[in-house]
């Protein structure tokens, strides 16, 4: 195990109508006034922002709002919300919706107390020294954001699609309903079981050694997603396969599962050019992915992979050898995908051939050509997958 710290202030407020404490929760951290950011107007028609906001007046905390928020959020938003922040002289941002509405937030709250750019902290050429508390009140389990430290961002105009991670992201509330995401669409619910799968996944694939522990934790948060996920999928008011949904997405990205380990990354970097591009849902591209990202990094761990393959795919850890193995637990991996109905290629997002040039050279490489930690990947192994993916 390496040397780690780990710190997330993050006070979770979960269970049926967690939304109606809103008020007296945001009052105890000495609150006065909130910008609420949201979408396109679900929070609205659900009428979940009208009991937030009365939750808010009944503790005399004012508010004022911003919405409009699209999934893959662009800068544009961003740009407005911290000159809409600054004017109101707000005291919090609370996201009210998914991770798009979250990670939003979050960038405006970066954004307020920053005398520049905020895009500076999302392509690393600054780094936050403060911002504004951020809040939470959460509609999908999916992108972890309730409780992570990182935020992503699609610029409006180069389409570049990056993440900041800071503690500064943390939200130190997050108010938790399982049943506000019972009527979610089922592909939403099928990319979200995707993303937080994904975020394990780019903790799970690690170099460091001596992990038993989080690796026990990283593949039961697997096996109970692979379960719940299809109970939701079919029984849309079952409350127990949503809850496990919400907290695993929870566990799955606010790093509980990752301390003392290295973790990739690069899965995640590849693809949020095909997102920014092709306006394809992020729990999308991340199932066509990363089977393939799987079989192109086997060769580096293959004991790894297999691992994976039987305590987590349930593959009979008796056939054949550990690559076989290996191999099976990513077509399961792949099936399993499949029968959410996600799709299984790029194609599907409507890339092509000539295509793949463009979204290799905007992925997120280092000074050194790179991404990623596991066996970092260079532009012809991008390349390679996204062939492999189309």
């Amino acid at each position: 195990m390496d040397a780690f710290i780990f710190h997330n202030p993050t006070r979770f407020v979960f269970g049926p109508e967690a939304e109606l404490q809103t008020g007296e929760q945001v009052r105890k951290l000495g609150i006065g006034k909130v910008l609420l950011v949201y979408g396109q107007g679900s929070v609205v028609r659900s009428g979940l922002l009208a009991r937030v906001k009365a939750s808010l007046d009944a503790t005399g905390i004012q508010h004022c709002e911003l919405g409009g928020v699209l999934p893959n959020p662009l800068s544009n938003l961003v740009y407005q919300g911290i000159e809409q922040a600054r004017r109101e002289q707000v005291d919090a941002v609370m996201g009210i919706g998914g991770g798009s509405a979250i990670d939003t937030a979050k960038a405006i709250a970066l954004g307020t107390r920053y005398n520049g750019d905020f895009w500076d902290f999302y392509m690393a050429k600054a780094q936050p020294a403060d911002a504004l508390p951020v809040i939470t009140v959460l509609t999908i389990a999916a992108a972890g954001s309730e409780s992570s430290n990182s935020s992503v961002i699609t610029h409006e105009k180069s389409l570049l699609k990056r993440g900041c991670r800071t503690d500064f992201n943390r939200p130190r509330l997050s108010l938790m309903n399982p049943t506000l995401t019972y009527g979610l669409p089922n592909n939403q619910k099928a990319n979200g079981v995707s993303d937080m799968m994904a975020h394990i996944f780019e903790r799970y694939f690690t170099n460091s050694k001596d992990v038993t522990l989080s690796d026990e934790l990283c593949e039961g948060t697997l096996r109970t997603i692979i379960a719940a996920g299809p109970k939701a999928l079919a029984e849309g008011d079952n409350y127990a396969a949503h809850t496990d949904l919400m907290w695993s997405g929870t566990l799955a990205h606010n790093d509980t599962l990752s301390p003392g380990r290295q973790q990739d990354w690069s899965c995640h970097g590849i693809s949020h050019a095909v997102s920014a591009h092709f306006g394809a849902a992020h729990g999308a591209v991340l199932a066509v992915l990363f089977p393939h990202w799987m079989q192109h990094q086997l060769s580096h761990d293959v004991a790894r992979f297999s691992r994976f393959a039987v305590q987590v795919m349930g593959v009979d850890a008796k056939t054949g050898d550990e690559k076989s193995r290996a191999e099976a637990g990513i077509r399961a991996l792949r099936d399993f995908f499949n029968s959410l109905g996600l799709p299984s290629t790029l194609g599907e997002f409507n890339v092509q051939e000539k295509d793949l040039e463009r979204l290799a050279d905007d992925a997120p490489y280092t000074a050194e050509g790179t991404i990623g930690f596991f066996r970092p990947l260079r532009r012809e192994d991008v390349l390679a997958i996204y062939r492999e993916a189309l």
